[in-house]
């Protein structure tokens, strides 16, 4: 089993055999860049390299592969050419905040509270749907092409697969984070594209997290193989501590910090401002989590190693804490 994990500073390939074991592991490294306070952006040219590169280093040993899943950075936005399948702008990563004062609008009009409601998420820069409208207003020609289906828009799971099979899907879980789903019925909902002005014939088909997608095209690295699951990152963390069922919760520490609980079949209505989202299920009916997010955890680690020099390894930081009372 493949196993492809695009995350935010890193795109990882792994190998696991028919009992689970691992038993091959690459990472190459994806480079952010921050041209303003505040903005956060990723080339998509870029992590597709990098996850090849992975890719292609755990299947230099490898036997049959009986099938590939993808799990990926959520919410970060990419808009690319259908014929060329190049971006038409940088991907805006999850962490941007540029779309901060056209969130606080909507989140002051009529239609905050529906749209929370709809979407089981608080109107935030983090999701991908005001990111979409943003490249929309302010790429050249990009309202135009949309308008006639010549661009098309993914968060990074649609991006690898689109990459790989040339099919624009993208799974319940990671549409779930855009704020243009209905978390109920799990289908893109024509009064949110309204709202934030996105045409739907940019949008991914959305598919369930378990189920095949795509055979990966011949010629590029794993070729042939089926793309047999998708799930955004957090949701995938929580089928890998296995919790799968309502009450069952996970805690992950990675470029953020992420607490999910399995909300079971029903819809999750939080008082306490935390998320509604999608959770993988192995079946088509719907499964549900709460979600709890810190969004600067590892990344501040990176923050004091790269941009500060404060520490030589993130190994350091334990022991710069561990000095203090």
């Amino acid at each position: 089993m493949l196993a492809i994990d695009e995350g935010t500073t890193s795109a990882r390939a792994a190998l696991y055999n028919e009992r689970g074991e691992r038993v091959a592991m690459h990472a190459a490294p994806v480079e952010s860049r921050y041209p303003k306070p505040g903005w956060v952006e990723q080339d998509g040219n870029e992590i597709w390299r990098a996850q090849m590169s992975a890719v292609r280093a755990v299947l230099e040993n490898a036997g049959e592969i009986a099938a590939c899943g993808i799990t990926n950075q959520r919410e970060t936005t990419l808009v690319w050419d259908r014929r060329t399948g190049q971006p038409i702008a940088p991907a805006i990563v999850w962490q941007c905040r540029r779309t901060t004062e056209m969130c606080a609008e909507l989140a002051r009009s009529k239609d905050a509270e529906w749209i929370e409601r709809k979407t089981g998420l608080v109107i935030d820069a983090y999701f991908s749907a005001s990111k979409i409208r943003w490249i929309l207003e302010n790429v050249p020609d990009a309202r135009a092409r949309a308008g006639n289906g010549e661009i098309l828009f993914g968060t990074i799971d649609t991006w690898l697969i689109w990459n790989l099979t040339r099919q624009h899907v993208t799974d319940v879980t990671n549409a779930s984070r855009t704020m243009l789903m209905d978390l109920e019925t799990g289908e893109w909902d024509d009064g949110l594209l309204r709202v934030f002005d996105i045409p739907r014939a940019i949008l991914p088909e959305i598919v369930p997290s378990c189920g095949r997608v795509g055979i990966i095209e011949e010629g590029l690295p794993g070729g042939g193989i089926p793309v047999s699951g998708v799930a955004g990152d957090q949701q995938a963390a929580l089928a890998g501590q296995a919790c799968f069922r309502a009450g069952l919760s996970k805690n992950t520490y990675g470029t953020g910090c992420f607490a999910l609980t399995h909300a079971g079949g029903r819809q999750p209505h939080s008082t306490h401002r935390l998320l509604g989202t999608r959770a993988a299920g192995v079946d088509l009916k719907a499964q549900f989590a709460v979600e709890g997010s810190v969004f600067v955890a590892g990344a501040v680690i990176q923050w004091l190693r790269d941009e500060l020099g404060l520490i030589g390894s993130a190994g350091e930081s334990e022991s710069l804490a561990m000095s203090v009372p």
